[in-house]
This record gives C-alpha cells, sequence and structure tokens, in this order.
C-alpha cells in the first residue's frame, strides 16, 4: 500500500491553465518532499526540497503513552520521513474588481494542487497553485489531535536554479531594504555583497551571499524569474540563502532566534516563482496580489487615490527641520515646557509655512498636504530607543492645528496625518486609540507611519514575526477608524493591500529621500523587484535638480533629467503619489509642472510598452473611468470636515468645447525612463480608441539634455532640457521618442 501511494506521489503534476508552466512534485528515498518547475518544456527550477527544523530541531506534539495513558511529549522530526497521505486538485477562474491600482479588473486563474502529507501522526498540506506566469506553494498545518502549538527554528524551502543566472538583487537584511541595486551573476554575489553595505539607520545583515526578495533573475536563454512571497501575516519576512546555485528561505529572527511560533490552523505565506520570456509580463502579472485574501473591508468608498504635496522636501534636503527648539538636551513628552521654549528658528512645520503649500497645492489641484515635524518630541527622538519617544496628539506651539486644517479644508485640501515611532512599536500601540480619534477629529483620513532606528522592544527586527503582526495591526485598526496608511521603514508589502485597501503606499525600498545617490538604473530595476508587494511612496517629482539653489552648503545634483521625473509618474504607479518639490520650484517649472498637475493616479487599464530589468520602462495607461465620472460630476472634495472624494488628478481634460464638464472623452497617459544610457524607442498608439482622435502633449528630453554628466560646475542646466510640444495622433500613429541618458519622457492624450 505505501508502494501505490508514493507512487501516486511521484504522479503528482499540475499545469498551468495556458499549459506553459508544469510543475512535479515528489518525495525522495529519505522521505524529504521535493517540487520541481518547468516553462514550455525548460527546467526553471531543478528538484528542491520543501520542509523545515523546529525549536531543538524537533516538534513536540501530545500523545497518549500506550502503557501508562498519560500524556507525554514526543519529538518529531519535520524535514524527513514524510509520506503521502492524500492528493487534491482544483480549478480556479475568477475576475475580481480593484478598489484602485493599475487596472480595474484582474483576473485569477490557477490551477492547484494539494498535497497532504504525514509525518509521526502529524499533517502538514503543501497547496500549490500554478497561474499562467507563475507558481505559488504554501505550508498548512489543521487542527489535528496530535499538533497544538509548534516553534519553526527554519523554513528549509529551496529554488535550485539551473545555472548562473544573472541577477538583480540587494544585501539579506533584517531591517532595511534601502540599499542600490546590483546586477551580477550568481556566483558574483558573495564577493560584492560587502561593497553594497552603506550606512542606515537600523541595519543587520546575515550572510555574505543573503539576498532578499523580490529577486529578479534572468536565464542566459531568455527566461526572466522573479522569487518572492505573497501574503506575509504572522510570519516574520524571509531572505534566501546562495548555495552554490540553489537559493534557501532564510527567515527574520526574533529576539530570541526562532523564526515563527504558530499554533495548529495556521499556515505560511506563499512563497512565489514568477516565469515568463518576456519582461513586460512580469511588470503585468498580478501573482502576488492574486495569491492574497480579498478585500476584508465591507464599505470601501472613503479609500480614495491622492496627489498630495508636502512640507518634507525642504526637510530633507536641509533647509528647514523636523524639531522646534535648541534649549533642551533631554526631552520628556509631557513634562518638557515646549511652551516657554525659544524656537531656534529653523522649523519647517510653522503655521506661516503650512499655511503657504497649503495655498500652492489648492491653486494647483493637489488632494493632500503632508506635514512632517507638527509634533513634539523631534529634538531627542533617533537613536536612543526611547520607549515614550512621541504622543502623537500634541503639536509644536507654532502649529495651530485646529486652524490650520480648517483652513486647508476651506481650500479643498486635507491634510495628511504623520506619526514617526522611531520604531517604538509599543509606544504607538499605546498611543493609537488616541491619535487615531483625533485624526477623525479634524478629519484627516491618511497617515504616514515611520520605522527609523532599532526596533523596540530590543532585539527584534523590522521584519521578525511579532513587528509584521504590529504592522498588521496598525493596518486593521485604521480600516476601523477609516484611515489609509502609508507606511514608511517599514516591511516590504507583499499583496495585503488587496485585503486591506486602506494599505495604500509604503515605502521599503531606496526612495527618493536618498535624492543624492540614487542610480540612474535604480528606478529601472524597483518596479521588478519592490513594486510587485504593492506600490511604493517613491516621492517623484524634484523638478530642480541643483539641490545648492535649495540650500546653499548642498553640492550634490540630482541624476535626473526632468522628463525622467516626469515619467516616474507612470512608471511607479502608486495610488497616493506625492508631488515632492518645493512650491518656489515648480513656479520656476511652470510648464513642466503642468503634466503633475494633470497625471492620473488610479488606472482602469495599463499596457507595458517595452521594457528590461535595468535598463528601461515605456507604459501607458488609462485613468480609472470611475474616477473620471465622479469628477464630471463636480462633486465638492470637502464639506464641513466630511467630503465626496474629486481626484484632483483627474481633472484634467474633463470639459468638452464649452468647457463643460465631459467624462465620455477618452483619456490617456503614457511615460519612460531609461538609465544611463540614451535610448530610442517608437510610440505606438493601437491601444487608443479607433477612428478616434487625440491632442496628445509631449514632454521629451531636449537633444542636448544629460541626467548623468552633472556636477556642481554644470548646476542643474543638463537636467532641465526639455522640450513641450503638441501633436495630433490617432491609433495608427507611431512617435519616435529619445530618451537623454537617466532621461524619460511623458504625453498626456486628450480625445478631440
Amino acid at each position: 500500500m505505501k508502494t501505490v501511494l508514493l507512487f501516486l506521489l511521484l504522479a503528482g503534476t499540475l499545469s498551468s491553465p495556458d499549459g506553459k508552466l508544469q510543475l512535479n512534485v515528489d518525495i525522495n528515498k529519505k522521505g524529504v518532499p521535493t517540487y520541481e518547475l518547468q516553462y514550455d518544456g525548460r527546467e526553471v527550477v531543478k528538484p528542491s526540497k520543501l520542509g523545515f527544523t523546529f525549536r531543538g530541531e524537533k516538534i513536540y506534539i501530545s500523545e497518549t503513552a500506550k502503557n501508562t495513558g498519560k500524556r507525554y511529549r514526543k519529538p518529531v522530526d519535520m524535514q524527513r520521513g514524510f509520506s503521502l497521505k492524500d492528493v487534491q486538485t482544483a480549478s480556479f477562474d475568477e475576475t475580481w474588481t480593484t478598489v484602485w491600482g493599475e487596472e480595474s479588473h484582474i483576473r485569477n486563474n490557477y490551477n492547484e494542487m494539494a498535497v497532504t502529507l504525514e509525518k509521526g501522526g502529524i499533517d502538514m498540506i503543501i497547496r500549490f497553485r500554478l497561474y499562467d506566469d507563475g507558481l505559488g506553494f504554501r505550508y498548512e498545518f489543521p487542527e489535528q489531535p496530535n499538533l497544538v502549538d509548534f516553534v519553526i527554528k527554519d523554513e528549509l524551502t529551496e529554488f535550485a536554479m539551473t545555472g548562473d543566472h544573472t541577477a538583480i538583487w540587494i544585501p539579506g537584511d533584517y531591517d532595511t531594504q534601502e540599499y542600490s541595486y546590483n546586477v551580477t551573476r550568481m556566483s558574483e554575489i558573495r564577493r560584492t555583497a560587502k561593497k553594497m553595505k552603506v550606512g542606515n539607520a537600523s541595519q543587520q545583515t546575515f550572510s555574505p551571499s543573503g539576498v532578499q526578495t523580490a529577486l529578479q533573475l534572468k536565464t542566459d536563454d531568455g527566461l526572466y524569474i522573479n522569487i518572492h512571497e505573497a501574503a506575509v501575516v504572522n510570519y516574520p519576512t524571509t531572505n534566501l540563502e546562495l548555495r552554490r546555485r540553489t537559493f534557501r528561505t532564510h527567515l527574520t529572527p526574533d529576539a530570541e532566534g526562532w523564526g515563527a511560533l504558530l499554533q495548529a490552523g495556521s499556515h505560511t505565506p506563499w512563497r512565489t516563482v514568477m516565469v515568463t520570456d518576456d519582461a513586460r509580463k512580469i511588470l503585468a502579472s498580478r501573482l502576488i496580489l492574486n495569491l492574497n485574501e480579498p478585500c476584508a473591508i465591507e464599505d470601501v468608498s472613503w479609500i480614495h487615490p491622492t496627489k498630495y504635496m508636502g512640507v518634507w522636501w525642504e526637510m530633507i534636503v536641509g533647509r528647514t527641520t523636523w524639531s522646534y527648539t535648541d534649549e533642551h538636551n533631554v526631552i520628556i513628552v509631557g513634562e518638557t515646557d515646549y511652551a516657554n521654549s525659544k524656537p531656534h528658528g529653523r522649523h519647517g512645520a510653522t503655521n506661516e509655512n503650512v499655511r503657504r503649500y497649503i495655498d500652492f497645492a489648492a491653486a494647483s489641484g493637489m488632494d493632500g498636504l503632508l506635514i512632517e515635524g507638527w509634533n513634539i518630541g523631534w529634538e531627542n527622538w533617533f537613536g536612543h530607543q526611547k520607549d515614550r519617544v512621541f504622543d502623537f496628539v500634541t503639536p509644536y506651539p507654532d502649529f495651530d492645528l485646529p486652524a490650520l486644517n480648517a483652513y486647508a479644508h476651506s481650500k479643498g485640501i486635507r491634510l495628511i496625518m504623520h506619526h514617526e515611532t522611531s520604531s517604538s512599536t509599543a509606544n504607538y500601540e499605546r498611543w493609537i486609540p488616541e491619535a487615531f480619534d483625533l485624526m477623525n477629529q479634524y478629519g484627516y483620513d491618511a497617515v504616514k507611519t515611520g520605522y527609523v532606528g532599532d526596533i523596540l522592544p530590543r532585539g527584534e527586527h523590522h521584519y521578525s514575526q511579532s513587528i509584521i503582526n504590529h504592522y498588521n495591526y496598525v493596518i486593521r485598526r485604521a480600516a476601523e477608524h477609516h484611515i489609509m496608511v502609508n507606511a514608511h521603514e517599514a516591511v516590504r508589502p507583499t499583496g495585503l493591500c488587496r485585503t486591506w485597501p486602506n494599505m495604500v503606499g509604503n515605502e521599503a525600498a531606496k526612495g527618493g529621500e536618498f535624492c543624492d545617490s540614487v542610480e540612474p538604473k535604480h528606478l529601472t530595476i524597483l518596479p521588478f523587484t519592490r513594486l510587485q508587494g504593492g506600490p511604493m511612496d517613491y516621492t517623484p517629482g524634484a523638478l530642480e535638480m541643483n539641490l545648492k539653489l535649495i540650500t546653499p552648503k548642498r553640492k550634490d545634483v540630482l541624476k535626473f533629467t526632468v522628463c525622467k521625473q516626469l515619467g516616474l509618474y507612470l512608471t511607479m504607479p502608486s495610488p497616493l503619489q506625492m508631488a515632492c518639490d518645493l512650491p518656489e520650484n515648480y513656479e520656476r517649472y511652470v510648464d513642466a509642472f503642468q503634466f503633475i498637475k494633470d497625471v492620473a493616479v488610479d488606472w482602469e487599464q495599463s499596457k507595458y510598452l517595452y521594457a528590461e530589468p535595468g535598463d528601461y520602462i515605456v507604459v501607458a495607461r488609462q485613468p480609472r473611468k470611475s474616477t473620471m465620472e465622479l469628477a464630471a460630476k463636480g462633486v465638492a472634495a470637502l464639506s464641513d470636515g466630511k467630503k465626496d472624494y474629486v481626484n484632483g488628478a483627474s481633472r484634467f481634460c474633463l470639459t468638452d468645447v464649452n468647457g463643460k464638464p465631459d467624462a465620455t472623452k477618452d483619456i490617456w497617459f503614457v511615460g519612460g525612463i531609461t538609465d544611463e544610457n540614451s535610448r530610442s524607442f517608437d510610440i505606438s498608439f493601437e491601444y487608443l480608441k479607433p477612428g478616434a482622435k487625440y491632442e496628445a502633449t509631449i514632454y521629451a528630453d531636449a537633444p542636448d539634455a544629460d541626467g548623468v554628466n552633472v556636477s556642481q560646475e554644470t548646476g542643474s542646466a543638463p537636467c532641465a532640457r526639455y522640450t513641450i510640444s503638441k501633436q495630433t495622433i490617432d491609433a495608427s500613429t507611431v512617435l519616435p521618442i529619445r530618451m537623454a541618458p537617466s532621461g524619460g519622457f511623458a504625453i498626456s492624450l486628450k480625445e478631440i
């Protein structure tokens, strides 16, 4: 009988709906479960092991001794010795509607195989789902008499590669993803990892051959392989450790060094392997989203895309600061007397300055304004692992919260709250009820959270199980208060925005704040890696590249052209999209700023036209029709602190020839970016409405534009050379576009 069961497992194969991907599941001679994956007859993942080690290398279960009838603890090894108990297969096909995103509808179509394995009286299910674009699988531990609680030391999931592929990677780390990407052969990872380590507020690498997901690979014969994870809940984030040509999962440990504490009835996140022969399909894949649970929020009407500005960039570049006074070396929240403290004069979040931003944001059709440094505590907040570091409710003396909030609402602007926790997660959870109540009182419906520095409680990491649970707790509590969340320095997202669409933005990568060290190729990589799990708050829109013109002490020039910054609004999609620069810089580049005012941030459909990771991306997107229709009705954005939402970005082109609202007109936006190399493409418009004519406004790099060969001597001049032209086009038009080194382009299209 055992032989028959083993034969059945050896026959455990699964094909994707289109038949191109094939999965084989097996048990080797030692009883170790393995899997292998093929694409169109080509081996992608060689036989790779599955399983775990548990605390003490064993898992302990309850069992009754036959001779005494007493309960005792029996060790069971979960690495080998498995036998097959059951195999179930199924198919699934649905199309679900997004709350926001790169398209309004997503197809979720897969074939599934659930393999139940038994060892020592314990059942473990490995559930495989095979899509046209990749594989997802997870471990499940059903409720059963012999299993209660258990502690995972290591997860032994492997991804055995077929060759020394080209890898696009950042070092494995328990606390940060704020690295520049490296592009090397897999065999070169170990010797180059040390060169990639940079100073960070919190950083913990674990191995010179460790890398983080999403890991983008390319084979010599042109296959693109992406290894990642989906739906990380109550489990640590995984890294990958390379051993010869095999990647093995490496869980972020907790303060005691263990991976995860689980109980029967739980499951792990999904492990994913995306495979395609076309890089554009990686960007178009929704594998990670599909592996997450459906939306858990019944009424999503309060969740909305937002284009915002911020009292932030001037702090990042050093013109102003978050703190209020220099009088105190020690700050005790609730005791330090700010009312009688002398201001140092460099505070950015003042009543006067905030009103200036509100006025400009309102005149520019923005939806929101983020204000950092509004609350007490910034004089002594970082690097001390203080428990009670902020209270999230008390403003500085020069920030009149009620008055500024009322002024913003009178202008149709909603303020965005900022909650920097300094990684004291227990303190934040202590204050959440009062802080979120304050937001509700004043009509704030979005918060930017921050986790700068080492995690408190001490010994935990940004990506360990308990801190993952903290992030998810914040998202759930925010949903109860109808608050959207944009988390910075938190864990990279893994598609949970499908389940909790109030999770509208995350950082979790090297973003715009690292303006002086962002390499030209960096932004052509992020959509293949970091953005696979959800949108990033990269903070684009810096049009003045010479930072000396903002802060005299700065000597750096950003390595982007103006048109690359415009193109980012298409290639780095996010429902929470920033225009990061200062009002005076937008006034200097008012013609280029028009595209930032016009471009939408929520989409009906997206078409990737050209893509190669590390080199270039070109994409066309159509704004979401429902948002456009709402804007065409002229619904007020804010009314007495309550709102019917209007996306300022969607006001573009919503008028007929008489200047009246008209949502029937078709609108598209097209954009592209390149790395350090100049590139030219022929842009097709075959996705436009047949027979219709469009007015195209084209923002392009000038012939002498250059985003790479810049210095303090040249200033921003090579970066700031661009042309703006108009042209009538239709679906048959092919438009040649040239992008300068580290350049880009943007096109707005309006049906006429």
